[in-house]
């Protein structure tokens, strides 16, 4: 679309106003994005330029602000687009990310990235088991409506996941394919998030730039007490965010750091 485009529907800015341009013209972008306009692409900042006649730096401080809110984000080579759906968790449940998408509306697909036999010291630990126990690994790209989300490796006992490495993950849920398999889920846990910056390679899979960082999750997840899966996932902090709810007389609790377990 062209800037002329762009122009149907474009409010005229006051230069006479107490009100600076660029918050003028976040203002009127928010409107326009209200009204569902740029539905195909968002438009350049020299097509912004154009249309509101304002200098590129009045442009570049109105989509960054934009930009801040989640609202559209810049890529390098792409430019600036109408940022994916963000998602909403609450803490203190069991959840599963594919459900997370699905219920928003977004269709959850992975891409596989490993699905073997394997073992690993750490994880073996982490599901109390001896360092040299067979585990199955699932390592995956998630994605919600086709957009990055999160890299999501997880390790499970190969004694009860080995039916685990003749399913298809591109589009199904890890817990009820463990149920399917070992008429198990877990039903109970733990989990650590913190903030974190991803390895390069992570960067790129989740197409992230270089300053942007990640939800690191750590989940260990228990079937009647007894571990079956230890998870990390890297989730994207510009589509997720965590909630809690509180109630006044209730007690919190501040923990020291420590390894999760059971």
């Amino acid at each position: 679309m062209s800037a002329d485009g762009f122009a149907t529907g474009a409010a005229t800015l006051s230069r006479d106003g107490a009100q600076p341009l660029w918050a003028q013209l976040e203002d009127e972008l928010r409107r326009r994005l209200d009204l569902g306009h740029f539905v195909e692409r968002f438009p350049t900042d020299r097509e912004l330029m154009t249309v509101y006649s304002v200098s590129r730096h009045t442009a570049r401080q109105a989509v960054g602000r934009l930009g801040a809110d989640g609202i559209v984000r810049r890529a390098r080579g792409v430019g600036t687009s109408v940022d994916a759906a963000r998602f909403e968790q609450s803490l203190g449940s069991l959840y599963s990310l594919f459900q997370v998408v699905e219920a928003s509306g977004l269709v959850q697909t992975s891409e596989v990235l490993a699905l073997e036999k394997t073992r690993d010291s750490e994880a073996a630990e982490r599901l109390q088991l001896r360092h040299d126990t067979d585990l199955v690994v699932l390592e995956r790209l998630r994605l919600a409506g086709g957009e990055p989300l999160a890299v999501d490796r997880a390790w499970m006992p190969h004694a009860i996941a080995s039916g685990l490495l003749e399913v298809d993950f591109s589009h199904t849920a890890l817990y009820d394919e463990l149920e399917r398999v070992a008429g198990c889920r877990p039903s109970s846990g733990r989990e650590r998030i913190i903030p974190l910056m991803p390895e390069p390679e992570e960067r790129a899979l989740l197409d992230l730039d270089e300053n942007e960082a990640v939800f690191c999750i750590d989940r260990l997840g228990c079937h009647l007490g007894r571990p079956v899966e230890w998870r990390r996932t890297l989730l994207r902090g510009d589509r997720f965010s965590f909630v809690a709810d509180w109630a006044a007389g209730r007690m919190s609790e501040l923990r020291p750091e420590h390894r999760i377990e059971p």
